[in-house]
C-alpha cells in the first residue's frame, strides 16, 4: 500500500490548524515556536505533493514524543493527536520511513537474543 497523498495532505491541513492555535505550548518540542512549526509542515507538505512520498522528517514530526506529540500534550490536544497520529499511519501507508529499520540485517538475530558470531581478530 502506499502514499494516499490526498488523505495526508488534508490530514496536515488539520495538524497545520492546531499548531497554528495562539495557546499551545512550544516549550518540550523541538519547535522554537508556532511560526517555525508551521513553516517547517508547509515545506514537508510541498514535499509530500511534488514527490508523493513521506519525507522522513515529516514521520519523525509524528513520531511518538516527536515535537507534535509534545506540543499537544503541553497544549492540551494529545488525544486528538492520537487520532491525528492514526491518520498519518494510515495515509502514510508502508512509505513512513520512521517505522523503517535502516540497516539490512539488524545486529542481532529476530530469532535469538544472541550477538551474531564475530570476526576472529586480526593477528597482532
Amino acid at each position: 500500500m502506499g502514499v494516499d497523498v490526498a488523505a495526508l495532505v488534508d490530514l496536515l491541513g488539520e495538524v497545520r490548524a492546531w499548531l497554528a492555535r495562539p495557546d499551545n505550548d512550544f516549550s518540550w518540542s523541538s519547535f522554537l515556536d508556532a511560526d517555525a512549526a508551521l513553516v517547517e509542515l508547509d515545506g514537508l507538505t510541498t514535499l509530500v505533493r511534488a514527490e508523493g512520498r513521506v519525507p522522513f522528517a515529516l514521520s519523525v514530526l509524528f513520531a511518538p514524543t516527536g515535537p507534535i506529540q509534545e506540543v499537544a500534550l503541553s497544549s492540551g490536544w494529545g488525544d486528538e493527536f492520537l487520532t491525528l497520529a492514526a491518520r498519518f499511519d494510515a495515509a502514510a501507508g508502508e512509505d513512513s520511513p520512521a517505522w523503517v529499520a535502516r540497516c539490512r540485517r539488524p545486529p542481532y538475530s529476530a530469532v535469538s537474543a544472541e550477538p551474531p558470531p564475530r570476526s576472529p581478530a586480526p593477528p597482532s
